[in-house]
């Protein structure tokens, strides 16, 4: 059942530090910067058009993440991506995205549910996609679901907790097979959110992130 919100502020533009937040986060969990690489402030500053005050205020937020660490003397770089890190991802995983693909069913509202159908709809044409480009469609299609259960706290932990699991996909991405199935497999969640059906969301939620680990423990 909808549940909409009434009187929602619109967004505000996001600030320099969270342009820049947004910018390395994607870049390091995709790895197109690779695990012990070094940030390179001045790079980032001239891509972004800003100085480097905001690009030190993400890299700040981006080391309480775990993405990248900070040396004295050193400089900043990429964090590695363990591999034993999995189970414990996993474990938050599986006991936080059902809960929330249960709210998300209740609380999203008609807007929400029409994007998320939006989304859905696109996902015919995602089927002949490579690898990385599907696994940004797997994250895309997780932010959004996140974001409809209106709990900033909970979407930011779900989103952090998604960015550490995707960087582990990424480490073997050329290997893996039945992509695109993975990210079919939100067809059937998305219908089931955009429906009210809180159940079978978490279901299908559970069952999704199970499979993700499956899928890199028979690579390992």
């Amino acid at each position: 059942m909808s549940n909409p919100v009434n009187h929602v502020i619109p967004a505000a533009a996001p600030s320099l530090a969270e342009r820049a937040y947004e910018f390395l986060r994607d870049r390091l969990v995709m790895l197109d910067i690779k695990p012990g690489d070094p940030i390179n402030e001045e790079w980032a500053g001239g891509v972004l058009e800003m100085g480097r005050t905001p690009i030190r205020e993400a890299l700040k937020r981006l080391e309480t993440e775990r993405l990248v660490v900070a040396y004295p003397r050193r400089g900043t770089f990429a964090t590695d991506v363990n591999i034993s890190d999995l189970a414990h991802i996993s474990e938050v995983r599986r006991t936080l995205e059902p809960a929330a693909a249960a709210s998300a069913a209740t609380r999203a509202t008609d807007a929400d549910r029409a994007r998320l159908a939006q989304l859905r709809d696109q996902l015919d044409s995602a089927a002949q996609k490579e690898n990385a480009d599907l696994l940004r469609i797997d994250l895309e299609l997780h932010r959004a679901i996140y974001q409809c259960v209106h709990n900033p706290f909970l979407e930011d932990t779900l989103i952090h907790y998604d960015n550490l699991a995707t960087r582990i996909w990424c480490v073997f991405l050329p290997r893996l097979r039945g992509m695109a199935g993975h990210v079919d497999e939100h067809s059937p969640l998305l219908t089931a959110i955009v429906e009210g059906d809180a159940d079978k969301a978490s279901e299908l939620t559970l069952d999704h992130v199970t499979g993700f680990e499956k899928a890199i423990r028979a690579l390992i």
